[in-house]
């Protein structure tokens, strides 16, 4: 008997129903399923399928074993996968869904470099925002989420950081950096609107756990980060953003960061994918190269400015 394809052809009458429907789906014929089911039973010492004229279910000990041959399955195709993967050669679409600033500053940029060592490989990336939970037909959701988020989604966490202060070389020039979080209530403070947070009330830690409550008076208020990032790039004041979208620009000195070692709150950036299985090859290649250009970026920011 070979096991794992009776595995296979049991589960397949489990999930169509029937021996007659899932001898269809597998294209074999109807005898050769009932031979498998029968020599799978023999082997496991026990009934699996409960068979009556009407229809096919499973048995207690059926229920138990199709659990665990699910996994099996899964494992074995992964396995397949990755040995392939070593062969095959790296090519194909990646569809990414992102918002706005993340396709602007973390995606765009990274896919330009990728596609020097990768030119096989297409991207569709499409800009919009969507729940972590919602489906959809991308090979990778890239969402920045609270750090305790716990949602009934399959992610792969990129990076961990928080939210940091930043200013333009012009405004600084002009206005100065404050030295305390206090003293932003004497500066132009660019705030991003969000339905569970006060305009205004701001928390600030630091690494020691020292934290800082103020109230202050924003400038102008946004519920577009996008907008809210060239307001800051163009003097209009202080704002907070996670340093994965601010990087580029603290890196270049287009931006500036105030109050360090003061943070706001933390975020990850979560990659979404669509199934436990392994991933394909080009799929595989983009999230380790954009995990890492992120990190880089990241670190070589907080350095530069630390």
């Amino acid at each position: 008997m070979d096991k794992l394809q009776a595995m296979q052809v049991f589960q397949s009458v489990a999930d169509e129903g029937g021996f007659a429907a899932a001898a269809r789906a597998l294209d074999m014929s109807p005898a050769a399923v009932t031979r498998h089911v029968s020599d799978l039973e023999a082997d496991v010492g026990a009934r699996l399928l409960q068979r009556t004229t009407r229809k096919v279910s499973l048995t207690d000990a059926g229920e138990a074993y199709l659990a665990r041959v699910r996994h099996i399955l899964v494992d074995v195709a992964d396995a397949r996968c990755a040995a392939q993967a070593h062969t095959v050669e790296i090519a194909g679409v990646v569809r990414i869904s992102a918002g706005p600033l993340l396709a602007t500053h973390v995606v765009a940029p990274a896919i330009a470099e990728f596609r020097l060592q990768y030119p096989r490989v297409t991207f569709d990336v499409s800009v919009e925002v969507t729940s972590p939970n919602a489906g959809s037909d991308f090979d990778i959701k890239l969402m920045s989420l609270s750090s305790d988020f716990n949602g009934n989604v399959i992610a792969r966490p990129i990076i961990t950081t928080s939210s940091i202060l930043c200013a333009s070389p012009e405004y600084l020039a002009r206005r100065g950096a404050p030295r305390t979080p206090e003293e932003l209530r004497a500066h132009d403070v660019l705030w991003f609107k969000h339905p569970d947070r006060r305009t205004g009330d701001l928390t600030l830690h630091t690494p020691d756990g020292q934290q800082a409550r103020i109230s202050i008076d924003p400038v102008c208020q946004f519920n577009h980060v996008d907008s809210l990032l060239r307001a800051m790039l163009e003097g209009g004041g202080i704002g907070g953003q996670p340093v994965e979208w601010l990087a580029p620009y603290l890196n270049t000195g287009r931006l500036v960061r105030v109050l360090a070692p003061w943070t706001g709150s933390e975020l990850t950036l979560y990659a979404m994918l669509p199934s436990r299985q392994f991933l394909p090859a080009r799929t595989e290649a983009f999230l380790d190269f954009l995990t890492q250009r992120t990190r880089n970026a990241v670190r070589s920011a907080m350095e530069r400015r630390a």
